[in-house]
């Protein structure tokens, strides 16, 4: 099954925010993301603020396939979304893929305390004949602590399961468990599908009208639908701020038989005990120019996360180091070097497009599956004659591999057999 997978930043011009949305605020989001991943690895679990208290106490109260991947910019996101359909009859909404993310939810009406401004019509239960509230005694309830962090509560008057979901920089979304039909493509028959409808949803999720969960956890919708089509699914990212075209998409295929569809070489897939719903891998090598890097093999032994939610690739510090410096050597002998900006410090002057000599980056994996980073991976044009390398030094002992290392790429989720794979030219 395959969706087109599109950045925020390419959403028709109807649609785009009318707020700016500058790389700034993209860095602010990311570092905040990479905060929240740290945050779980060293088991803090989600901690509610007063307002989100306050939120719960109400709503336990009597009122209460292969698709598109976009680029999400113009909805307030540095990351990818799809359009799903969900109840009966089927409305489609916007939603951003997060491969760090287990419970899928979106906003619902009558938002009983809040929801945020979206692309997309708020959807509404009531006008689906599919749709139902699930209670406390429902297993889904008793799974959502593993896959939130935060214990379910419930309607004191219907019974009704209440969740609740907080993300490391206090954005929360908190609404009722529910069921209903999802369907990825039209000619495809719906499946059932659990998920959050938020009655109140606060915080840095842009005009996305929800997070769509593909973590490996039981209540994700990739897991949800393994059954179905597989336990595996694939993705391309298309580029976003690079000056290749962003309008055109990307996908997101779920099954077994998006496995094939590349040449992919493989690196086993690895699981953290401390948060077991995360993709981590081993990276072994960086190289500039053909040349590996100075550092003892030692430095790359920290976590290491594959994250679509994560723009900008976070290095440990003496392996970042090395890397720029091996980079800014080379690049600094044609292009002439530029004051930081704010988490990245190896810039130039210059746009990307006029940038025809860049020395190719390439991370190798355990087992020799690799990312071979042209320009586009590469570099970032931050603003006019600002370009700058878009990969920045980690201030926790973790490494992520981001959604912008990733573009273009076809990624392979082979969940089944524990590896993931990457092959080149997958999409633009």
């Amino acid at each position: 099954m395959q969706l087109n997978l599109y950045h925020v930043k390419g959403l028709d011009s109807s649609l785009t925010s009318t707020l700016p949305f500058s790389f700034s605020d993209v860095i602010t989001k990311d570092e905040e993301r990479v905060r929240s991943l740290h945050s779980r690895l060293a088991n803090k679990e989600g901690v509610s603020t007063s307002g989100t208290i306050a939120s719960s106490d109400k709503l336990r109260g009597p009122n209460l396939v292969k698709t598109p991947l976009k680029s999400g910019l113009s909805i307030g996101s540095g990351n990818y979304y799809v359009k799903i359909g969900l109840g009966t009859p089927t409305k489609y909404f916007s939603m951003i893929v997060d491969t760090g993310s287990s419970l899928s939810w979106l906003q619902c009406q009558p938002c009983v305390i809040y929801c945020h401004v979206q692309v997309d019509p708020i959807f509404t239960p009531s006008s689906s004949k599919t749709y139902k509230i699930l209670p406390c005694s429902s297993s889904q309830c008793s799974s959502l602590k593993a896959s939130t962090l935060n214990a379910p509560s419930c309607s004191n008057s219907t019974g009704a399961c209440v969740y609740k979901a907080t993300y490391g920089d206090n954005s929360f979304s908190i609404g009722f468990l529910s069921q209903d039909v999802l369907s990825l493509n039209p000619s495809d028959a719906p499946s059932s599908f659990v998920y959050g409808c938020g009655q109140d949803s606060q915080g840095l999720f842009g005009r996305a009208a929800g997070i769509l969960g593909l973590a490996n956890d039981k209540l994700s919708m990739f897991a949800q639908l393994s059954n179905k089509y597989g336990n595996a699914f694939s993705y391309c990212l298309p580029t976003s701020f690079s000056a290749i075209n962003s309008s055109l998409s990307g996908y997101l295929s779920i099954g077994g038989s998006s496995l094939t569809s590349s040449p992919y070489k493989f690196t086993p897939l690895l699981k953290n005990p401390k948060v077991p719903s995360l993709y981590f891998v081993d990276l072994t090598t960086i190289t500039v120019a053909g040349k590996p890097l100075g550092v003892a093999a030692s430095s790359y032994k920290v976590p290491t996360i594959i994250d679509s939610g994560t723009v900008i690739t976070r290095l440990p510090e003496a392996v970042y180091n090395a890397l720029k410096k091996s980079f800014v050597e080379i690049m600094s002998k044609k292009y002439k070097k530029a004051r930081g900006f704010s988490i990245l410090d190896a810039c130039f002057k210059g746009s990307v497009k006029g940038m025809s000599t860049v020395p190719e980056i390439e991370m190798v994996f355990r087992g020799g599956a690799g990312l071979a980073l042209e320009a586009h991976n590469t570099l970032v044009e931050i603003q006019k004659g600002l370009t700058c390398l878009a990969i920045a030094a980690s201030s926790n002992p973790i490494a992520i591999i981001g959604n912008y290392q990733q573009q273009t790429f076809n990624v392979a989720y082979d969940v089944a057999n524990s590896k993931i794979g990457f092959a080149p030219g997958g999409c633009q």
